[in-house]
Order: structure tokens, then sequence, then C-alpha cells
């Protein structure tokens, strides 16, 4: 089974004249209202520092999407733990306050697609005993709150200072009365994984379980979860992300216990998801599709991914499907 790629993808793409985001605008968190999806994207100039910062786009349809602002929604802090960048959104919702995490760094990344700096390029002389956050500018997760996707209020890091962590991305509701959430420290185990936290509240995950290791060859470098997990009567569906030797991004699906999620249930032994157009061939960095958002309207999942760190792009398939599909291919493991 293969997601639907929209015929009229990129969705959207960096725009020139910015100064902001004019070399890419990728990577979407998205959220569905009922009416309207809002995406809220990552974009950065072309730079030799690329501070990221997040846009916003909304559309009535799921497929066509107009800017809300020529200027960023959120971005760097003056001079907090990302003060550098943030990256990579994902949304959910309670008690009508959004929470979005986001990859942060506490100094700009620079231009990694021109391989002419390094990741700590820009950070200023720090002694060894400095956190590795700062001291090699690793990826931290960060946590904001806003009602309106304007206003925001900065939470705070919810992963450790000395190990990058990413692709954090916490379940829409509580499960056996815990909050919990995925991520992906890069140094714990052998391969990058998926964990999965349990904790009393959106900024503490004292509990955590080893959840999925890379188990095929398209996947045989690292994975990482990709947007907030969706409830259906199943379990839980799940879009991860996987990476080969090569260095090709594809996504596929698990389906997760409902009330225990540290189970698996089923997962796709082939990508769901893979570069094939030209826009997720050709970009800052080739051969990615990288979700950071999925929501259902009238039964239809729609995915929103960045197309090869440059581009936004959405692909659809009958949600119904897809969780059939995952559940036909139980996990033993």
């Amino acid at each position: 089974m293969k997601l639907q790629r929209f015929a009229g993808n990129p969705i959207l793409a960096p725009r020139p004249a910015s100064s902001w985001e004019n070399v890419c605008a990728t990577n979407p968190g998205a959220w569905y209202d009922g009416n309207k999806v809002r995406l809220l994207y990552r974009g950065g100039p072309d730079t030799d520092q690329h501070p990221i910062f997040f846009g916003l786009a909304e559309s009535a349809d799921g497929f066509h999407f107009q800017r809300v602002s020529d200027e960023p929604v959120f971005g760097p802090s003056e001079n907090g733990f990302d003060g550098g960048c943030v990256e990579d959104p994902r949304i959910i919702k309670f008690d009508g306050t959004y929470f979005v995490t986001y990859a942060a760094r506490m100094f700009p990344p620079a231009a990694y697609w021109r391989k002419r700096f390094p990741l700590n390029a820009f950070n200023p002389p720090l002694p060894p005993e400095a956190p590795a956050a700062a001291r090699d500018n690793l990826t931290r997760t960060g946590l904001a709150a806003t009602r309106d996707f304007r206003a925001w209020h900065r939470l705070g890091p919810i992963t450790p200072a000395n190990v990058d962590d990413r692709d954090a991305i916490i379940f829409p509701e509580k499960v056996a009365g815990k909050f919990a959430m995925l991520h992906r420290p890069a140094a714990w185990g052998e391969t990058p994984s998926i964990w999965l936290a349990f904790g009393p509240d959106l900024l503490h995950w004292p509990e955590e379980h080893l959840l999925a290791q890379p188990a095929f060859d398209w996947e045989c470098k690292k994975i990482g979860g990709n947007a907030p997990p969706l409830k259906t009567e199943a379990g839980w569906l799940m879009l991860y992300h996987g990476v080969d030797a090569g260095h090709v991004y594809r996504v596929g699906a698990m389906l997760l216990d409902r009330d225990n999620p540290r189970k698996i249930l089923g997962r796709t032994p082939r990508p769901i998801l893979e570069p094939e157009a030209d826009g997720e061939r050709v970009g800052l960095v080739p051969n990615v599709v990288f979700p950071c958002g999925n929501v259902v309207i009238d039964g239809r999942l729609f995915v929103y991914y960045g197309g090869a760190d440059r581009v936004c792009c959405v692909a659809t398939c009958p949600l119904e499907e897809l969780v059939e599909y995952t559940r036909a291919h139980p996990w033993k493991m």
C-alpha cells in the first residue's frame, strides 16, 4: 500500500523575496478544527548561520494553502536553549490550548546543505564542563503553548541536555492516566530508535521504554516518530520514518495497543511513502520525505510532509485502509 500524492504538490515552497524563508518552507505540523487545516511549517533563510523559524498557513480543503503572514509566527528565543533554531513542529490540543513540541538548538545550525561549516561553527567558546547540548549544539526538544498560533508561551525543554534528542511527539490524550510521548534519543542503544515515555505532566517524563528499533533494510540506519498518533478502534496509528544506509528517508506505519502503547500490534514491512517526485529527490537534503502532521477529514488521512528539506507536500489515503494494512502485518518482536 502507498499513500497517494496530491497532484498539486508542493503545497508550500520557499519565497525568494523573503528574508527568513527564502531557502526552505518544509516539515509542516498540522491541525484540523473541522473547518480549516492549519500548517505550522519550518522556514529558513539562505545565510551561513541559517536560523530557523515557524510560519503559518491555512486551507479550507486541506490541499490549497495561503500564508497568514509575511513574518514568522514563532522563532528562536533571545538567548535560551532554543536561541538558534526551532524545527519540525508537532501539534496536539488539551482543553482549548495547542501544545507544540519542536526540535531546538541553542545556536544556529549553519547552512548544513553547503557543508561549509560544522554544526557548532557559530557557538561561542564554551568550557568542557558545559552541557553537551550547548557545547556541541545538539538538538533538544522544546514545548510551547498557544491558543491562536500567534501569542506563545515557551514552557521549556522536555529532553535532557546531554544527548541529541528529537522527534518528540506527545499523544493527543492521556493513556492509563498518564501523558505519553514518543522521542528519539540518538545515543541510547546501538542505533537511534523510538522510545516511549510516560509522565505526570507535559514537562517531566520519568518512565522510559524502548518501543521500536530498526528492523528492515529501508530503515537500517535509524528510525523516529513522525506525526502525533491517531486513536482508532484498532489502536494508535503512528507514522514513523526510517533511514537506510544511503541516507534515504522513507515513511512506514505502526499500530500500537490503545491501552498499552508499549505493545506494537502491527508494523508495515515496506514503506508507505518514499522519495519519488522531483521535490522529494532534489533539495537541501536529497531523497527525503518527512511528515510532522496528519489529520483526518471525512475518513481520509491527510499526511503533511517535507520534501528534501525544502518544500511542503501532502499525500492521502482512506484511514481505515491504512489501519487494516498495518494490522495485517502483526509484529512479534
